[in-house]
Formats: structure tokens, C-alpha cells, sequence
């Protein structure tokens, strides 16, 4: 792969243009990162406003018809939906462990079956996700398994 990088004039819009053999999953998900990365992602906590970086994000979690973000020692409120935020990152990290959970995979520690075909995800914070079986396949499909 070569990368070329330009200087461009004061005032100019700056681009990316990427050009390949076809639109693989890495392509996909360098896109989906590089457009993610221009959106902020904000969280209320105690009537503060925080900008979060996903790298951050362990998981988020709908209750009650709100929307937590769970950072390593910190909860954050969103005002998003988890669908919105399903849609915004799918080609990154997260995905849909349950109705109310997305999962970032990459703040998992390990992963052990569970009862019913559900898996028990430890994440590197020291909580547990359960991750429903219906959203197992996706799992697997993200884990290359």
C-alpha cells in the first residue's frame, strides 16, 4: 500500500481519496473511522457536558428509555439513541450484544459461554456483559472465528 501526503493551500478543503482494487472490510472500516472521527460523541454527567472519544467507550447501554455510556470509571448520559449510535459505528469496534448493549470488542479481556447459548463477555474495566444469543454470530463474525 502506498500513502502519498500533499500540502495543500491555505483555505483549501482538505480530502481523502482512497482507491482500491474493491471495497473490502478494511477499506469499509478505515472509511467508517475516518467519517466517525468527524462526529462527536458528548455525554452529561452531574449537568456537565464531556466530549468522549470512542476509544474510550467500553459499551453503551439503553435503560429506561435513556442512553448510558460507559466509560472505564466513568457513566456518561447520551442523547442518542442506541440505534443512532448502532448505525453511526457499525463498521467500527462496537456491536449489538443484546436489545440494550453495544460492545466495544476491542475493550474485551475474554469471552466464556454462558447458560442458553449466551456468552459472558469480560471487558478490561473488570465488568461482565452478557451478550444475548441471537447477537452470538455477530460476535464471531467481528472475532474472525
Amino acid at each position: 500500500m502506498k500513502i502519498i501526503i500533499e500540502d495543500i493551500n491555505p483555505g483549501e478543503e482538505e480530502q481523502i481519496i482512497i482507491r482500491c482494487n474493491s471495497l473490502n472490510e478494511k477499506v469499509l472500516s478505515l472509511i467508517s473511522e475516518l467519517k466517525t472521527e468527524q462526529k462527536k460523541l458528548t455525554g452529561s454527567k452531574d449537568g456537565i457536558i464531556t466530549m468522549i472519544d470512542t476509544k474510550n467507550v467500553y459499551y453503551f447501554e439503553g435503560v429506561d428509555n435513556k442512553v448510558f455510556i460507559y466509560c472505564k470509571q466513568s457513566v456518561y448520559e447520551s442523547k442518542l439513541k442506541l440505534y443512532e449510535i448502532e448505525e453511526t459505528y457499525e463498521n467500527c469496534d462496537f456491536f449489538r450484544a443484546s436489545k440494550s448493549v453495544i460492545l466495544n470488542i476491542s475493550k474485551i479481556k475474554s469471552i466464556s459461554p454462558a447458560f442458553s447459548g449466551r456468552f459472558e463477555a469480560l471487558l478490561f474495566n473488570g465488568e461482565k456483559v452478557v451478550i444475548s444469543r441471537q447477537y452470538v454470530p455477530e460476535l464471531k463474525k467481528k472475532l474472525g472465528l
